[in-house]
């Protein structure tokens, strides 16, 4: 019977390659740079009135991360230290990242460099970067002649 309908299943087909299309032409937050062996896992998120970016710092200090702003460029880096405790352990397998990084994004609007805030707690760094107003854009009424 199948030899009848040669195209059956060729709706899953389509479904898959429209998914995978729509994915590829999806905007991507361009990234800058990424200047070490290992780099804090980070989401970038925009609103109506900011852009807000949250970084996963498990392990790490909050005088350890520094935050910087330059124009439409935001930098976070930091530097997780390396637990040393010897009491005659031998390890089997070591996972943990540590040592130095920097993560340098640039960010899709203008924001206020005055009114950005930065909170750290639990390990998630979270930048609240507030939209410059020209970056909101406006809505115009349409008037009826």
């Amino acid at each position: 019977m199948r030899a009848l309908a040669p195209w059956t299943g060729m709706d899953v087909f389509k479904r898959e390659m429209d998914r995978l299309f729509d994915r590829f032409f999806e905007p991507r937050w361009p990234e800058l740079e990424v200047a070490s062996e290992w780099a804090p896992k980070v989401d970038v998120a925009e609103t109506k009135d900011a852009i807000v970016v949250s970084a996963e710092l498990p392990g790490m200090e909050q005088k350890d991360i520094g935050v910087e702003i330059e124009g439409e460029v935001l930098t976070i880096k930091g530097e997780k230290q390396q637990e040393k405790e010897e009491k005659g352990e031998k390890f089997h397998r070591l996972e943990r990242s540590w040592g130095a990084f920097r993560r340098t994004f640039r960010l899709p609007a203008a924001v206020e460099g005055g009114k950005v805030a930065a909170t750290f707690k639990n390990g998630l760094l979270t930048v609240t970067l507030p939209k410059a107003p020209g970056a909101k854009g406006t809505t115009i009424p349409v008037k009826a002649e």
